[in-house]
């Protein structure tokens, strides 16, 4: 049947133009690439169409299958309305503009336009090339979901979609990128989202003016409420498990094509120490690993700078025992601790950047045997004692232990300047780091909302679920923090009741 449709004349529409003339512009644009292909096709009664694409961007067997062969099999002289009768795709769509047409192409669109026509016709018949959903390579987890994000937008879309299987989840589509424009998707449930967080978020994308966004990673930096920190504002992940247990909470997730992780907003700096196994876990093995991560992050930041310091001024504080073992294994050092100390965690970041960017068994190899081969040269040149390498050794493992490796990466950083404050003014020069760190976490926010919720502003009820873990039936109440519209995720009299059947 013929569709009816209002035709409304576009003052700046590029057509009608000569199919001639229109090869040659389509051909000028892409620097005469062979991969632009313009075919030309005549009809009986006279009337001729072109048909255009970029190759490698879609896939043949559609066009020839769903495009092409009703095309040319029709009976009835071409024209939009009978092409679009007469190819029925759900894609099939109507463009004027020069423009509209160059970007259509690059993202895997095929263009009809019939001479004498006011505007061509577009379908979409992208290739897709995709990787097939894996285990996470950054994020592992032992218990729970293994699955990780792909580059693939729509297969990160549809796992998102699985694991949140509601009418009320928000997934909605922008386009970033004025030159080469990407989709980025804001995923969050409507029942559930605070809307002035959704809002802002919208705004912050809607605002961005740039040629492009390479990754979900960069596009935070875009995004973030301050440039100049280490400290990540916005949770990254590869695990869509926790993605969804994120908007699950009331939390917006954004996602962007081509990218293999999401990001969560807002995130407070106790959530970067959380894991998605802290649920799967019974209640008291889930708090003893969070508490265990927290007082490795305290360690990894102090342990190192306090044996400097403690090496340096303040020999009273240490045993007098275990002063004559430092005094004797330091004997043959040349250098003060504060210089040894720093060329040892040097060593550290070192080894580990290289274990990073090697494949992965050489990388496992030069790490764990190229610590040790150096370590033991290191002390037997006398460039250090082997008391601190048993320090630095345990500060970098403490730092491992953080779920979130732009955090690990961040706290492995702050603790160069502690260790600098303290060979310069011993404990007090801890202190004032720590004061420092504090204060410069206090004026941290994450999507306008305070980065050190829930200690500041003090939540007891969200501080409890932050660094404990209660047994189900108590956790019944979202986070107050982020103001959701729903604070209840269910009835706790209901929970707790048994439902046993008595003999």
């Amino acid at each position: 049947m013929r569709r009816n449709r209002q035709q409304k004349k576009n003052t700046n529409s590029f057509f009608p133009i000569k199919l001639e003339e229109l090869e040659q512009i389509m051909l000028q644009k892409f620097e005469n690439n062979d991969d632009l292909l313009f075919r030309t096709y005549n009809q009986d009664s006279g009337k001729k169409a072109a048909v255009f694409f970029i190759s490698y961007q879609v896939d043949l067997n559609i066009i020839g299958q769903f495009i092409l062969d009703p095309l040319l099999s029709s009976k009835e002289e071409w024209s939009n309305d009978s092409i679009l009768d007469d190819i029925p795709e759900n894609t099939g769509h109507t463009v004027d503009k020069l423009e509209d047409i160059l970007k259509g192409l690059l993202v895997g669109e095929l263009f009809i336009y019939v001479e004498g026509e006011e505007e061509a016709l577009g379908y979409l018949a992208l290739k897709k090339q995709q990787r097939q959903l894996d285990k996470a390579e950054n994020e592992t987890v032992v218990i729970g979901p293994q699955v990780a994000f792909t580059e693939s937008l729509v297969t990160n879309l549809n796992v998102v979609r699985w694991s949140i299987r509601s009418t009320d989840l928000v997934l909605e589509q922008l386009m970033i990128g004025h030159r080469y424009p990407r989709e980025i998707r804001i995923c969050y449930i409507k029942s559930i989202a605070n809307e002035q967080l959704v809002n802002t978020m919208r705004q912050r994308l809607q605002d961005l003016d740039v040629d492009e966004i390479e990754d979900s990673t960069v596009l935070q930096q875009y995004l973030n409420d301050s440039s100049s920190t280490v400290f990540p504002q916005f949770y990254s992940t590869e695990l869509p498990d926790r993605f969804s247990y994120a908007i699950r909470q009331g939390r917006i997730g954004v996602l962007t094509e081509n990218s293999p992780t999401g990001f969560i907003a807002p995130s407070t700096f106790l959530s970067f120490f959380e894991s998605t196994e802290d649920l799967y876990m019974r209640w008291n093995i889930g708090t003893f690993l969070l508490i265990l991560r927290f007082f490795a992050i305290f360690l990894s930041v102090t342990m190192t700078p306090l044996y400097v310091a403690a090496v340096t001024y303040h020999y009273e504080i240490i045993p007098v025992d275990e002063l004559i073992t430092i005094g004797q294994s330091r004997a043959g050092v040349p250098f003060p601790p504060i210089w040894e100390a720093i060329i040892l965690e040097f060593l550290i970041e070192l080894l580990r950047e290289a274990g990073a960017r090697l494949p992965t068994k050489v990388g496992q190899t030069i790490g764990i045997v190229g610590g040790v081969i150096i370590g033991q040269a290191v002390v037997q040149a006398g460039l250090t004692s082997n008391i601190l390498i048993v320090v630095v050794a345990l500060s970098a493992l403490s730092s491992f232990t953080t779920p979130s490796y732009l955090m690990g990466t961040a706290v492995r950083i702050v603790r160069f300047p502690m260790i600098v404050l303290a060979g310069l003014f011993g404990l007090i020069g801890i202190i004032f780091g720590a004061s420092f760190l504090v204060i410069h976490l206090l004026k941290l926010k994450s999507l306008g909302m305070p980065y050190l919720t829930p200690i500041y502003p003090f939540r007891w009820a969200d501080l409890n679920k932050s660094l404990t873990r209660a047994p189900l039936q108590y956790e019944n109440k979202r986070f107050f923090s982020i103001r959701p519209k729903n604070l209840l995720r269910y009835k706790r009299k209901e929970s707790k009741r048994k439902h046993d059947i008595e003999d």
